[in-house]
């Protein structure tokens, strides 16, 4: 294939991709770009755009991947560092979004689409504080009224209430209340640690190194035959990225 046959035959999967994009069909513009940066592996608008793909089917890890290698092969074009931004902004990351659409900006100033995007970013960064600070107190207020029931309950219900005392209604409703505010500040702790996961690299859970011994009675030769032609979780996706059967 000459020169200019490839050139085309990489345009040609690029506009395969972008109607793809355009038409939703985010998986199949991931191959087709996949398969044209096999042909360009330096071509980073390929990288982006099947960046902005991965990103749209929730890949989140594969998408930085390749909005790394799009500032890496070219550090001066402001969408690179928008599309980190962007998965910054979806997975939760928003001082880091922030940044990466500031430098975006510095290569690209007033570009009101960058603007916008870092004018909600700031929004979005701002709702979660509040959330940080609102969630537990309003498991407090819950455990307060948790609290307030349990004492009507007992008083209404039972033949000898048991919390007759002011003091020990209070101490009841306040132990309560700081048990509510201790579970939504978990439960806030726990959502965060798993917005932070969204990015890492995924995890092999059929790591054939670390896979007990086979006892079925198979010889040594026919157990590497068979392993030789199995693949992992991991390395599929790495094979299906780059564009291999």
């Amino acid at each position: 294939m000459t020169e200019n046959n490839e050139q085309e035959s990489v345009e040609s999967l690029k506009e395969l991709g972008n109607t793809a994009i355009r038409n939703k069909k985010y998986e199949e513009a991931i191959l087709h770009y996949t398969y044209a940066l096999k042909m360009e592996p330096t071509n980073f608008t390929l990288y982006s755009n099947r960046s902005f793909a991965f990103l749209k089917v929730h890949q989140y890890y594969l998408a930085m991947e390749d909005a790394n290698e799009t500032i890496r092969l070219n550090p001066s074009w402001a969408k690179g560092y928008f599309r980190k931004g962007e998965i910054e902004l979806a997975t939760y990351q928003y001082s880091d979004a922030f940044n990466s659409y500031q430098k975006a900006l510095m290569l690209q100033p007033n570009d009101s689409v960058i603007i916008s995007a870092m004018t909600k970013t700031l929004q979005e960064q701002k709702k979660d504080q509040n959330a940080d600070s609102q969630i537990p107190w309003v498991g407090a207020g819950v455990g307060i009224v948790l609290g307030v029931i349990i004492v009507i309950a007992d008083y209404m219900c039972t033949n000898k209430p048991t919390l007759t005392h002011p003091i020990l209604m209070a101490l009841l409703t306040i132990t309560i209340a700081m048990i509510g505010y201790g579970i939504a500040r978990a439960l806030r702790y726990y959502t965060k640690c798993q917005r932070n996961a969204l990015v890492d690299v995924p995890i092999n859970l059929f790591d054939e190194e670390n896979m007990p011994a086979d006892d079925t009675g198979k010889d040594e030769t026919e157990s590497k035959t068979t392993t030789n032609h199995r693949y992992s979780k991991s390395q599929a996706r790495q094979r299906y990225k780059k564009g291999k059967a």
